[in-house]
């Protein structure tokens, strides 16, 4: 290890830090334990996957709406990582079906039809959440939102990779200079100690609220291991194996839930500064893990982080939360999807209704400690379920007929 390393180490530590810390801070969990699990759990999927993948695991946007779902519905915090913890089994389930049937049933299974209108979803999703916050202060979320977007488009190196870390912090020094920031907590707070982890508890109706919404994520692992093969010029599917990026990605999301921790995912921020710097070298990416966990053990920084207005957290969300929509876009439209089709607009349409709007799919009653639980599946894992069975049974021969018939009534 060279001081070159600690350098780039730490470039992707700043770059996955954002977003990271911001998951934590929009649904009430501590952030410092989400920086804590994010490079303890990247350290676990490198080990699991035998150091060969250069991915950085942080906090998933994707458990944002359940997350607060389950707040709402008045599950502790502590019930909230069980079902987190719960969520990441169904990675490891999801792992051995692939052992199972192998990979390449796998990406026929999830093609960017169905992968991208289900990340769409995701994004537009939260929409709501980020305009609410907007609303608490639009002054400084316009600012903050400004500033992120003048990063990404005017800056150039560095500053240009970390827009959101460059729009919060002009949010925050414009609510520092207008007397809205309540600094306290941080003089309080010491500079060195343990993170609050809670420990997770069992609770069947946050696992069934919380741990679905996996199946998800699972899709949205396999486009960010397939992006990342791309760039560093390996097929990951092949060696270590989607099997064993799977059950890394599940084991560091069940370590976070049990610590208290958001759910973790591959990330993609990190993969960009990959194609930037055309540093493949998973060394670095275990560097940023440990840098990760080091920011963890400072109380002050974690009470710093939790004064961040709510305007400003929704002016960086608006950003985020479209960005994660046009990933979704951007997947579709790199795969040529061809929306003369019926089959593919009938998938994409199923997708985006479903999942935008909410719907529910009552399954019955289990009965658990003699107390009738809900089996229900909604929001973005119906989604995902209904486009991954529309795409295996709508025939393909559907898309040949429309061609045929097409040419027939050319003059």
């Amino acid at each position: 290890m060279t001081p070159r390393h600690l350098i780039l180490g730490l470039q992707h530590t700043v770059a996955m830090f954002g977003a990271t810390v911001l998951v934590p801070l929009l649904t009430g969990l501590n952030p410092a334990v989400a920086l804590f699990t994010a490079g303890a759990g990247t350290l676990v999927f490198h080990l699991v996957t035998g150091g060969m993948v250069p991915v950085f695991l942080g906090s998933s946007f994707a458990f944002i709406a359940p997350i607060l779902a389950a707040k709402e519905a008045g599950f502790s915090l502590a019930a909230i990582g069980g079902g987190i913890a719960a969520a990441g089994l169904v990675y490891a389930l999801f792992a051995l079906l692939v052992l199972l049937i192998g990979s390449e049933r796998v990406r026929r299974v999830f093609p960017p039809v169905v992968t991208g209108p289900v990340i769409v979803v995701i994004g537009l999703t939260l929409a709501p959440v980020a305009v609410q916050m907007a609303a608490k202060d639009w002054l400084l979320a316009v600012f903050t939102f400004l500033g992120a977007v003048a990063s990404a488009v005017f800056f150039r190196g560095l500053f240009q990779m970390i827009p959101v870390l460059v729009g919060v912090g002009a949010g925050y020094l414009l609510a520092l200079l207008l007397g809205r920031v309540d600094l306290s907590p941080v003089r309080e707070a010491p500079w060195f100690g343990l993170p609050a982890f809670t420990p997770a508890t069992l609770e069947w109706g946050a696992v069934l609220l919380i741990a679905p919404v996996a199946f998800v994520t699972v899709m949205e692992h396999i486009g960010d291991i397939l992006t990342n093969g791309r760039v560093v010029g390996k097929d990951f599917f092949v060696k270590p194996g989607l099997h064993r990026t799977l059950l890394g990605d599940g084991l560091a999301t069940s370590l976070a839930g049990l610590l208290g921790g958001p759910a973790n995912t591959t990330y993609s921020e990190n993969t960009g500064v990959l194609a930037v710097t055309k540093v493949y070298d998973p060394l670095v990416l275990r560097i940023a893990a440990v840098f990760a966990i080091l920011l963890s053990f400072s109380p002050k920084l974690a009470a710093l982080l939790q004064t961040l207005p709510q305007g400003v957290l929704g002016g960086i969300s608006m950003l985020l939360f479209g960005m994660i929509a046009s990933i979704g876009i951007r997947t579709l439209a790199e795969a040529e999807i061809d929306f003369t089709h019926s089959r593919n607009l009938i998938v994409v349409s199923a997708i985006l209704v479903l999942g935008l709007g909410g719907a529910v799919a009552q399954l019955g009653t289990v009965q658990v400690a003699g107390a009738a639980v809900p089996l229900k599946v909604s929001g973005m894992a119906l989604a995902a379920l209904v486009g991954v069975v529309l795409n295996l049974v709508l025939p393909q021969k559907l898309e040949l007929a429309e061609l045929t018939a097409g040419e027939e009534r050319l003059p």
